[in-house]
């Protein structure tokens, strides 16, 4: 049996690799995959697990602050990428900005010509506080509203109100999310440990 440790790339590591803007307390783990890293920006205190791709290929991937990505998350930020502060993306998360039409009437993936394809693309921006569950999938275009968090194997074909909880391919409401945790963030901040960039 193989045991695997692995380590976290350091704040002054990841400048010297090209990060576009780095807070403080940013650890990426080194079998983490970053790919045009003068596009990626981060706020402080977030932590990116083993195994996720961080693709900032033909737009720009912002991550605020107190931010989690669990090992094997994707984020494909082709039209752009936003994860406010104290998001957390579970595992096997995958958001895509971009996506190859499927109807048929173009043809798709990569190694097409451009002028043959229609992609479909749109900014993504998942909100402050909002947590998306393992495997699920967030597509072009959709926002997370603040507070919101999306159950495990959920898709988000649409755009989600703030402070709700949703479930289900296409994910749906199913109730309200209680705000309690702002108590918490206020908590942090009136005793100095809050430190956003």
């Amino acid at each position: 049996m193989k045991i695997y440790g692995g380590g976290y790339l350091q704040r002054e590591e990841l400048l010297d690799l090209g990060i576009r803007s780095i807070g403080e307390n940013v650890r990426v783990h080194e079998k983490a995959i970053l790919v045009d890293v003068e596009r990626i920006e981060f706020g402080s205190n977030v932590r990116i697990d083993a195994f996720c791709v961080l693709s900032a290929a033909g737009g720009s991937l912002r991550i605020g602050s107190y931010v989690h990505l669990a090992s094997h998350a994707d984020i494909y930020a082709g039209a752009g990428v936003v994860l406010e502060d104290f998001a957390g993306l579970s595992q096997g998360v995958r958001i895509y900005s971009v996506s190859d039409d499927y109807s048929g009437a173009c043809l798709t993936n990569p190694t097409v010509p451009r002028g043959f394809l229609v992609p479909k693309a749109g900014c993504i921006r998942i909100g402050r506080h909002v947590i998306v569950g393992s495997g699920s999938v967030v597509l072009p275009g959709c926002s997370i509203g603040d507070g919101s968090a999306v159950g495990a194997l959920s898709l988000v074909n649409r755009s989600l109100d703030p402070w709700g909880v949703y479930a289900g391919s296409p994910a749906r409401r199913i109730r309200a999310r209680s705000r309690k945790l702002l108590a918490a963030e206020g908590a942090m901040a009136g005793d100095g440990v809050l430190a956003l960039t």
